[in-house]
């Protein structure tokens, strides 16, 4: 299909051309497509501008009429000239928040049908200030707020620097009409309260401008936390001996250095969903013992939690029954 030269479309193909350079220079990518306005442009653009792309629509099931969804999407993605569609169908289980439970079961989905190829998702600069906001919210650090990357194996996003309003743009101008997800305009979601209230009443109040601010600080935490990650590993290669980690030398680092050592060393030995708590918790432990007890952290089996325990000078990570909590 030969895209018209609008300018919502030039800006579209510049993002992807320039992604496509910098993480998959003459390949083929395969694009996550939901059928709304942000992953039906990225659609148009990625096959103008990648080698070929493969299109993969999930189907959640969690509204009436969702097939019908997913092969109108399938129809508009050949009909954009991809590769080849595959339409799968999931289960989305109700542990967790139903917004947390669909997108692990859509990602699930996307990775096992993308095979070697790198997935682009449709998520834009909008999206990452509400991804900011939200890490604002959790009170994590500099962690927290740095938003999502431009690629973050096998995931690619391409459109981190595009508003949404020019996905939008690019769809009128190719005269298709995009899918509008109800659940994107229900405010029982945070995502979407943050979008229909507090963000507009920010660019109210601050003159505009807000979340191109919120999506340059993003990436300024992540250019500075990759440095502040190099450190921390090297300082953990010399302080992890026998899986434990050695106490009196990681307490000579620096707090921002320590803790993303622990971080990264609790991460490898299977905790999951680490919280700021509990990793300062597992800090408390080398730079503030008093001979407290374990530190329970996210993970284990259904039946032993992992919990983090100081012994002769030495951080270890073990099992500890759940029946004895």
């Amino acid at each position: 299909m030969l895209l018209p030269e609008t300018a919502a479309l030039l800006e579209l193909r510049l993002a992807v051309r320039a992604w496509l350079r910098l993480y998959r220079p003459q390949g083929s990518v395969c694009v996550g497509l939901s059928g709304g306005a942000d992953s039906l442009a990225l659609t148009a653009a990625a096959v103008a501008e990648a080698e070929s792309v493969d299109a993969v629509i999930i189907d959640h099931r969690l509204q009436e009429g969702s097939g019908d969804v997913a092969r109108a999407a399938a129809d508009q993605a050949r009909a954009l000239g991809v590769r080849s569609v595959q339409v799968l169908a999931v289960d989305v289980d109700g542990r967790g928040s139903l917004e947390a439970a669909a997108r692990d079961a859509r990602y699930r989905a996307l990775d096992s049908a993308r095979g070697d190829l790198p997935v682009l998702l449709g998520h834009t600069l909008d999206d990452q200030a509400e991804t900011v906001l939200l890490g604002l919210a959790r009170g994590s650090g500099g962690r927290s707020i740095q938003g999502m990357q431009a690629f973050d194996d096998p995931w690619g996003r391409p459109l981190l620097g595009v508003r949404r309003s020019v996905t939008r743009a690019a769809c009128v101008d190719l005269s298709i009409t995009p899918w509008e997800d109800p659940h994107n305009t229900n405010d029982e979601f945070t995502r979407v309260r943050l979008r229909h209230e507090a963000l507009p009443l920010l660019e109210e109040i601050l003159g505009g401008g807000v979340a191109e601010a919120l999506a340059r600080t993003a990436a300024q935490l992540r250019d500075d936390g990759e440095v502040l990650d190099e450190h921390a590993a090297t300082v953990l290669g010399h302080v992890v001996v026998d899986g434990g980690v050695e106490v009196a030398t990681l307490a000579d680092s620096a707090s921002a250095i320590r803790r993303r050592a622990l971080r990264s060393w609790l991460r490898d030995r299977g905790a999951k969903a680490l919280t700021d708590k509990q990793l300062r918790a597992v800090d408390a432990l080398v730079t503030d013992w008093r001979g407290q007890g374990g530190v329970a952290i996210g993970g284990g089996t259904p039946e032993a939690r992992l919990v983090v325990v100081r012994r002769r000078g030495r951080l270890i990570v073990g099992l500890e029954d759940r029946r004895r909590v």
